[in-house]
């Protein structure tokens, strides 16, 4: 069976950047399961992805577009202590849900606390990288009714 739109597909891989470091890997895990053709990987890895089969083994490099989009500097800001109300200790690497410049909840990540000022990032952590995936395919299956009304697949007890 091959990987197409509404198939649950597992991968073992290994993700790289440009130096050659390892970001996440699926080694010594489980592998990573996702419904293909519903955005629950990035495009470029879906992409190649579409049209292999069980057993199939690829290496894949995916420019930024194409993985979490260009780093864009207007997403970073400098906030006052003060509007993270109701939070006692704040710290670099904090997430926190804010609201984005088009109205929408997007997640902003506490880059540098000085004094007062704390310097908040809407980018995503690898948001301007190249990406690297070697990536095995382990199984495909055709999704059931309730994973793709879900847009998702269901891991052992999970009834949504």
């Amino acid at each position: 069976m091959s990987i197409a739109a509404k198939k649950a597909v597992s991968i073992h891989y290994t993700l790289t950047n440009d130096a050659g470091e390892v970001i996440d890997s699926s080694a010594n895990s489980e592998p990573l399961t996702y419904l293909h053709g519903a955005q629950n990987i990035i495009a470029g890895l879906e992409q190649a992805l579409t049209g292999k089969s069980v057993g199939d083994k690829l290496e894949v490099t995916v420019e930024p577009e194409q993985a979490y989009g260009e780093y864009l500097p207007e997403l970073v800001a400098t906030l006052s202590r003060s509007m993270f109300e109701g939070v006692e200790e704040l710290a670099v690497g904090m997430q926190f849900h804010a609201s984005g410049p088009d109205g929408g909840m997007q997640v902003v990540t506490i880059r540098d606390i000085d004094g007062d000022d704390v310097v908040v990032d809407g980018n995503h952590p690898l948001a301007g990288q190249r990406l690297t995936f070697k990536v095995e395919v382990t199984e495909v299956r055709n999704a059931t009714a309730d994973e793709i009304t879900h847009g998702h697949i269901h891991g052992e007890g999970c009834h949504h």
